[in-house]
């Protein structure tokens, strides 16, 4: 049976990626779980797992090496969990660990290669309203703690550039905003500092119905991609008869902040002690990002499922299961 091997399974969004390909291909592929980490949660599970360190050429040894029809490369040192500034680790992880993968594909004669990249990569375009469309040029900022890591990213384009045209291996590239889906681990590093996504203490305000603050303008808008519409849109990309592409990652609908914190009320308070919005328009809001998904939903036949209510709705259900609870290390 022909193979995918899904690398950075064992992160966040590698994670429900991996369930969602496993329920989407239903047997026609073998998937195969790969993460940097020691750990028997996918064995258990009877799903075949390698512990592979992509930054030593040799832990490729592991894998399989024949029938590999498709690697999805999820595995990325990112900004959001870097604890303090280290742009070494982007270079080591990001440039050296996918050239290794990307070696691993030309030797064992892999058909397709599916890239994750940053949408920091053209947010300099992003103002209100303005829709990002998927074949922009670079347009980045050489400052601040996402430098190094869209140079490595863009490093990496351009390799598979080359091994397109060298070796024939196929590319699809996905540029990411923020993926929403609920993880036991609640926090991210803005310029290497540990803070509480909002998302969550607006959440644990809406359980306990107390306020929950809009900052800036309600009517700021964003697309919001659930993890599954992510997986989704992969896995039509591990399926389609074409030899490259880029696209966005998203649902091309525009969220406002007020929508948002309507659903995650309308999802979380209790039916007797609703939260109150608090309208804060002197405090500061952004990071939001509209994405053009013309082209996946022409080339690839993506159609994303999730609006903002039926987002916040399976939040709710995964707090319930926690079923990455023992990929997370809660400590940190």
């Amino acid at each position: 049976m022909k193979k995918i091997i899904i690398f950075g399974a064992t992160g966040n969004v590698g994670s429900y990626v991996l369930k969602y390909t496993l329920e989407y291909f239903k047997g026609r592929f073998e998937i195969i779980a790969s993460g940097r980490r020691e750990t028997d949660f996918f064995t258990k599970r009877g799903i075949p797992y390698f512990s592979v360190d992509m930054s030593k050429p040799e832990d490729f040894d592991k894998l399989p090496q024949d029938d590999v029809y498709a690697v999805v490369d999820l595995a990325a040192t990112i900004p959001s969990y870097m604890n303090g500034y280290h742009p070494e680790q982007y270079v080591r992880s990001n440039i050296m660990g996918s050239y290794n993968l990307l070696e691993y594909c030309r030797k064992v004669k892999v058909d397709r290669i599916l890239f994750s990249t940053t949408v920091f990569d053209i947010s300099l375009y992003a103002k209100p309203g303005v829709v990002l469309k998927p074949d922009l040029p670079y347009n980045f900022s050489y400052k601040g703690d996402h430098a190094v890591y869209v140079i490595t990213k863009n490093t990496m384009r351009e390799f598979l550039k080359h091994y397109y045209e060298e070796y024939g291996l196929k590319y699809f590239v996905f540029r990411f905003p923020t993926i929403y889906n609920y993880s036991p681990y609640q926090y991210y590093h803005p310029n290497g500092v540990k803070k509480l996504r909002p998302v969550y203490q607006m959440i644990d305000n809406a359980i306990k119905g107390a306020p929950i603050e809009l900052w800036g303008d309600p009517n700021y808008s964003k697309d919001m991609v659930h993890v599954y519409d992510c997986a989704q849109e992969l896995c039509k990309a591990i399926e389609v008869n074409r030899d490259y592409g880029v696209y966005n990652v998203g649902t091309g609908i525009p969220v406002t902040l007020k929508e948002q914190i309507e659903a995650i009320i309308d999802v979380f308070s209790p039916a007797d002690h609703k939260s109150e919005i608090v309208y804060c328009p002197e405090k500061p809001v952004g990071g939001g990002f509209l994405m053009d998904i013309t082209n996946a939903k022409e080339e690839l036949g993506y159609e994303p499922k999730y609006d903002v209510h039926k987002l916040f709705e399976n939040y709710k259900e995964e707090m319930k299961i926690n079923r990455f609870a023992e990929l997370r290390n809660i400590k940190d």
